[in-house]
């Protein structure tokens, strides 16, 4: 394998990884400060007990998201160094802004919260949950505003080749991070959602009649499902102001998300097609469509054009040239022929799985909203492992909705798009932007080594929510010492 092709393959790996603990952290601490909002205006047990039962799932599912998130940060100097010096001056401020603001409230507050029980007081307390939550999804915009960036580079000007930041602020209200973050913290709810739905039938589903958790475990459900159904609702609305940036700002990647060989008008939406949808002239494709959606999701309207990768393969040539530099540094692609079309297979089914999971947990949502009305608890075995298993649904949406977002502005680590408000002539190709001084081997063994620990995490993760779930509620509330211990228990107010 060529380094490019390992370096993108790691990348990738640790990356998707890495964003399956992301949004349950953030949906789940909102999820749990409003909980413990619930518990501190009506003094109801209920909502303490459901505070600290999905408090210690969430901080578990934190501690693996810091733990594999600090590797992502090292590879843009190991894996990524000639991006990172292209990138430099304007990437490290918003992550800079990250860590020092975002992750710094995030981690004092939670450190409060987790050992403030009956120590601080109960508003503070509250107000502890309340920052740190809040802070995650200050780190999300942090985060999002730098690989909006990528996707849309504003705020610079090009001195000696690289783009040098001039304006911070039109990098943090980047239009295309204005669209790209409800979207993704809608996603974060859906996921949350579901996890609270699974668990929660889980528990119902395996205990008796007369446990005195059952109402707590049918709140929890019908919130988590109520959370799933606007969260679905929401991803729609945004997805849509989102998809028609997308059409305006990179052209190729929505032409690729439809394997829109040949431009259209009006344009169909294709639903599901088969044949070879990755050979660009579409001959032995069959598409099942919906007339006249296409060019509304990517112009308001129902019968203006949109262009195909046909006609938009010699636009990008005549601005962007046809043949990488003749560079040893780029390896097998120096002086070769550039392929602006990404892998169609890749976005076309990307950008469906990720609709049709998130369609199903919000069909998912829905039923259990049925099915619980009034007070009801589904009956019979089959639903319980059937809510478990939709756990997975948000988040196989969310990772495919990314695989998209990142695979379809290929060949490009930072696209070009100069129009409407982007600066023109900042592009870095993906085969520039891997480090030069690293071999395909070294590569290599970093690709199987961190494989193998996020392998090792990931059955710690889930070792560890399995046993808690199973614990259940009082395994998470705080423990009385004997009579006669006086001395303090710290461990209780942890936990």
């Amino acid at each position: 394998m060529e380094l490019l092709d390992i370096a993108r393959w790691q990348f990738g790996i640790t990356t998707v990884y890495h964003f399956l603990m992301v949004p349950l952290t953030i949906g789940l601490s909102l999820l749990v400060a409003g909980m413990q909002t619930a518990w501190w205006r009506t003094g109801d047990e209920r909502y303490l007990r459901m505070t600290r039962f999905w408090g210690k799932l969430m901080m578990i599912n934190f501690a693996m998201g810091v733990v594999t998130g600090i590797v992502q940060e090292f590879q843009f100097g190991m894996a990524w160094s000639e991006y990172s010096r292209f990138v430099g001056d304007v990437f490290g401020a918003p992550l800079a802004m990250e860590g020092i603001v975002a992750f710094f409230v995030e981690s004092v507050f939670l450190g409060l919260w987790i050992f403030g029980w009956d120590r601080l007081p109960k508003g503070v307390h509250l107000a502890c949950a309340w920052a740190f939550s809040l802070a995650t999804v200050a780190s999300a915009y942090f985060i999002l505003a730098a690989n909006s960036w990528m996707q849309h580079p504003v705020g610079v000007e090009v001195v000696d080749g690289r783009p040098r930041l001039n304006s911070i602020w039109a990098v943090m209200t980047n239009s295309t991070v204005l669209a790209a973050f409800p979207h993704t913290i809608f996603g974060c709810f859906a996921v949350a959602g579901a996890f609270l739905i699974g668990i929660a039938a889980f528990k119902l589903a395996r205990r008796k009649t007369d446990d005195p958790d059952r109402k707590l475990w049918h709140g929890s459900m019908r919130l988590g499902a109520w959370v799933g159904v606007v969260a679905f609702a929401g991803l729609a609305l945004s997805g849509d102001v989102q998809g028609k940036l997308m059409f305006e700002q990179q052209p190729m990647k929505m032409a690729s998300a439809e394997a829109l060989c040949h431009s259209e008008a009006p344009a169909s939406f294709s639903i599901f097609a088969y044949g070879d949808v990755g050979r660009q002239n579409c001959e032995d494709v069959k598409s099942f469509t919906v007339p006249y959606i296409l060019s509304y999701l990517a112009n308001g309207d129902f019968t203006s054009e949109v262009e195909g990768v046909q006609a938009l393969v010699p636009q990008y040539q005549e601005a962007y040239g046809t043949h990488y530099p003749d560079d040893a540094r780029l390896g097998q692609f120096a002086g070769q022929p550039i392929d602006y079309v990404p892998n169609l297979p890749a976005t076309y089914w990307g950008f469906r799985f990720m609709i049709g999971f998130g369609g199903l947990a919000a069909l998912g949502a829905v039923a259990v909203l049925w099915f619980t009305r009034g007070g009801r608890f589904p009956k019979g075995r089959w639903w319980g492992p059937l809510a478990v298993a939709g756990i997975a649904t948000p988040f196989l949406g969310n990772v495919f909705g990314w695989i998209f977002t990142e695979l379809g502005r290929q060949p490009f680590v930072v696209a070009p798009n100069p129009n409407p408000s982007g600066v023109d002539g900042v592009w870095m190709y993906t085969a520039s932007a891997v480090s030069s001084g690293v071999t395909p081997g070294e590569m290599l063994t970093s690709l199987i080594g961190l494989t193998a620990v996020y392998g090792v995490l990931a059955c710690v993760e889930i070792f560890l929510i399995v046993r808690y779930v199973r614990a259940g509620v009082d395994a998470a509330m705080p423990h009385e010492p004997p009579p006669d211990d006086k001395s303090e228990d710290v461990l209780s107010f942890a936990y």
